[in-house]
């Protein structure tokens, strides 16, 4: 059996979950996912990233961009091109400083860094060493627009990106009618180099907006799945509990029909009262069984529905032929069945008690193949509540995580039949790599519980 096939799919998903928000082992895989994670209109680039040097990286990268642009462009400006100091000066700051607003405001600094490269062209148009040089982009505008085209392409949509590539290219071509003589034109390299790198970042924010919206979508598959798990759980409980109240409906039925032949010398009176309480009953009894009709004919277990009524409601006392079934199954499992566990014990908690045992066991059965077992049923004193207890050891050949909100109703459906008798569950993994299931079912708020 392959590596693979021995890891269960849940922790599969969950690792590739984990790698998805960033929160894997793989420190590149971390930093791959902060890259392409788009930030929102108002956000600086990486504001969501989970370590907060990831957050500060733009301005740093960004930061160095800059001071180490600035001398350089005033430098090349009065050395190569000739240009007076003081309008160096104010181009190196006007083209490189607006930089720093691109992290969290891309678009403001472009078009403040565009103007500021159009100007630096037409001032240079009239410099004395502008002869023999790239215009009208300099290397060092060159450079930094393409600092500019990452954050762009970071953070704004496709759209945005497409119209400031044309933005720049139509600049190009506009300034090339006025090209000085003996220059190097970078127009076609600064259009090439910006279109390639909007591509790329804009193809890196496209992957992230579609991971996230997968993220999305499996959150809320999640949500309705435990949902829809839930609301299953509910209307099986709700349909034989019901069967539980419809047997003591007939019996009152039949008590209340009887009563007159049983107790003879009844009065009149008494007499139009049984028949009363009689058609009460009767009458209840037909709406429960329509109502029965309808939460077996929902098409989700139709075997139950078919043949659910002819069979009565197990209880405590079946849980000893529960447990040597799962025994012949190859499960080894031990039972410390109290005797008096089922002496005086309401349906509810009765049939609750069978069916933690009976989801704990699966539960077993599905994540811990050939783990030894222990099932205890016991009363807390003579006629006090029901405590069960269904404790697993480790997984002989796997190691897996037991489903708590998955597609399984194991816990989703004890948490359920505990609430519905007022009591109390406790689960939850051992030290030595168990499960412990322990459930304490009170009698009195179980005769007190609603139908």
């Amino acid at each position: 059996m392959s590596l693979k096939a021995r890891i269960p799919a849940r922790v599969r998903n969950r690792k590739a979950r984990e790698r998805r928000e960033g929160r894997g082992t793989d420190p590149l895989d971390r930093f791959a996912v902060v890259l392409r994670t788009p930030a929102r209109p108002g956000e600086a680039l990486f504001a969501r990233a989970p370590r907060r040097w990831q957050r500060m990286l733009p301005f740093t990268v960004v930061g160095i961009f800059v001071i180490t642009l600035l001398p350089v462009t005033i430098a090349v400006l009065t050395n190569d091109y000739g240009a007076n100091g003081g309008w160096a000066g104010a181009l190196g700051v006007a083209q490189t400083v607006p930089l720093l607003l691109a992290v969290t405001r891309p678009m403001s600094a472009w078009g403040m860094v565009l103007c500021a490269d159009v100007a630096g062209a037409v001032l240079l148009m009239g410099a004395d060493g502008v002869g023999g040089q790239t215009w009208p982009w300099p290397p060092m505008v060159i450079v930094g627009y393409q600092v500019l085209m990452v954050c762009l392409g970071l953070r704004e949509s496709v759209r945005t990106l497409v119209q400031v590539w044309l933005a720049t290219g139509a600049a190009g071509v506009v300034l090339g009618f006025s090209e000085p003589s003996g220059v190097t034109n970078t127009v076609a390299l600064q259009f090439v180099l910006s279109g390639a790198v909007l591509a790329l970042t804009g193809a890196l924010r496209q992957l992230g907006d579609a991971r996230q919206r997968i993220a999305e979508q499996e959150n809320i598959s999640e949500v309705e799945r435990a949902r829809r798990t839930l609301l299953e759980e509910r209307a099986r409980i709700a349909r034989e509990l019901h069967d539980v109240v419809a047997h003591h409906m007939s019996v009152i039925t039949v008590q209340a029909d009887s009563a007159p032949y049983r107790l003879p010398g009844m009065a009149e009176p008494v007499r139009e009262e049984f028949a009363a309480i009689a058609a009460g009953a009767r009458e209840s009894l037909g709406e429960m069984r329509r109502l029965l009709t309808v939460l077996r004919g929902d098409g989700t277990n139709g075997a139950e529905g078919a043949g659910g009524e002819l069979f009565p409601q197990p209880g405590i006392g079946r849980i000893q032929q529960l447990v040597e079934a799962t025994v012949r199954a190859g499960q080894p499992v031990e039972l410390s069945l109290a005797s008096a566990a089922a002496e005086e014990v309401p349906p509810a908690v009765d049939l609750s008690a069978y069916r933690i045992v009976q989801e704990a066991l699966a539960n077993v059965v599905r994540h811990a193949p050939g783990a030894p077992t222990r099932v205890s049923v016991t009363r807390s004193a003579p006629g006090g509540d029901v405590l069960v207890l269904v404790v697993n050891g480790p997984a002989r050949d796997a190691v897996v995580e037991v489903e708590s909100s998955g597609t399984g109703h194991g816990l989703v459906g004890m948490r359920e039949r505990v609430r519905l008798t007022g009591g109390t569950l406790d689960t939850g993994p051992l030290p030595d790599g168990g499960f412990r299931v322990a459930a304490r079912l009170p009698l009195n708020d179980a005769e007190k519980e609603p139908s």
